[in-house]
C-alpha cells in the first residue's frame, strides 16, 4: 500500500458516499464536516484517512464499497493507516 493508492482509494470511497445522498448526509452528520467543506477538507490527508476509517465502520457499506471498487475490503484499513499521522498532538496546555 502507497500514499498515493491510499489516497486514491479515500477519495474513491468520499466519491462513492457522495452519490447516495442518505449515505452522504449520515457520513456528513457523523463528521460534522458541512457540504461546503468537504472539497477542502479533501486536500487533507486526516480527513481522507477519516473517511476510510468511517467507511470501515460500517460493515454493509464496507463490503458494498469494496464491491464497487474491486478491493479487498481489509485494504480500506490499511489505507487508513497509511494515511494516519505519525504522531499524535495532544491539547494540552
Amino acid at each position: 500500500m502507497t500514499r498515493d493508492l491510499a489516497e486514491s482509494m479515500a477519495i474513491q470511497a468520499l466519491t462513492f458516499l457522495a452519490q447516495d445522498s442518505d449515505r452522504l448526509q449520515r457520513f456528513l452528520a457523523t463528521t460534522g464536516v458541512g457540504p461546503q467543506e468537504i472539497r477542502a477538507a479533501a486536500r487533507e490527508p486526516e480527513f481522507l484517512a477519516g473517511v476510510l476509517s468511517y467507511r470501515a465502520a460500517d460493515e454493509p457499506l464496507l463490503v458494498s464499497f469494496a464491491e464497487l471498487a474491486g478491493i479487498d475490503p481489509f485494504d480500506v484499513r490499511r489505507a487508513g493507516n497509511m494515511l494516519m499521522p505519525d504522531t499524535w498532538e495532544r491539547d494540552v496546555p
